[in-house]
């Protein structure tokens, strides 16, 4: 796993040494600077996962250091400190949408430290989801050109249920080996694909293909594959059988050939 670097950002030194000394005994790399045009360069370099700048600091403030953080490292969690007299700051970071939170000064150490960690459990989320969105976008490409393929076999074969029979193995075969679960809906409502994963996850088993989704899935899942088929593709954070993630939607149409669904 990546070592998480934090960078904090304060004109006064002694806050700096302050926050060193607090986090000495985590294992994050800590990185401080005393001023926000150099902590874009550091940012540049170093490329920290998170970022903690105090508001009120000469040359640029804690809000514009980090529009300016943004572009240059968007995937870094963005935090910043105020004083409790500048309620003018907390809506403007609202507004702003891409810092995480706002800590008043001065902080409690321990609720600091839990915002952090928090930070740093966020980053880490994020991470693995692009990571497991990529997997699943390389995988459903593959069965994109798979689909071409067997259209293509499809003219070839004369004996149509022998290909289709092989057809739908490979198909399967090749669901079982994405890391992540995945089920099929055609737009009767009926679950036509699944794969082991899924089945794993959700602690079903295969006796439900087939089945009427709203007899056993979660309403919250068979509301958003309705979104899905209304809509098209979306994405929403869901808990499964006690696992929680990120889940994606895509509605296909003629899979097979045969069937218009939703992934």
């Amino acid at each position: 796993m990546e070592k998480i670097k934090i960078l904090f950002v304060d004109d006064e030194e002694y806050i700096l040494k302050s926050l060193k000394r607090l986090f000495a005994d985590e294992d994050y790399t800590i990185l401080t600077s005393t001023s926000g045009f150099e902590a874009l360069d550091i940012i540049q370099e170093e490329s920290p996962q998170i970022i903690v700048s105090d508001y009120r600091m000469p040359g640029i403030n804690g809000i514009d250091f980090l529009r300016k953080a943004y572009i240059r490292n968007p995937d870094a969690i963005r935090i910043i400190l105020s004083g409790y007299a500048d309620t003018a700051v907390v809506i403007e970071a609202i507004n702003e949408g891409r810092i995480y939170k706002l800590i008043p000064k001065p902080w409690n150490e321990d609720e600091l430290k839990i915002t952090i960690s928090n930070a740093v459990d966020r980053y880490l989320l994020y991470k693995r989801n692009q990571e497991l969105t990529k997997e699943l976008s390389e995988k459903i490409e593959e069965l994109s050109q798979l689909n071409e393929q067997l259209k293509r076999l499809l003219k070839e074969k004369t004996d149509l249920l022998e290909f289709k029979s092989q057809a739908l193995s490979n198909f399967q075969n090749i669901l079982n080996a994405i890391p992540v679960g995945v089920i099929g809906i055609d737009y009767e409502g009926m679950m036509v694909h699944v794969n082991e994963a899924w089945l794993k996850m959700a602690g079903f088993d295969w006796g439900y293909l087939g089945a009427d989704i709203g007899d056993f899935l979660p309403e919250q899942l068979v509301n958003f594959i309705e979104n899905v088929k209304n809509n098209g593709s979306c994405q929403q954070y869901l808990s499964i059988n006690k696992n929680k993630g990120k889940l994606l939607g895509s509605p296909l149409n003629n899979i097979m050939g045969e069937q218009r669904g939703v992934f």
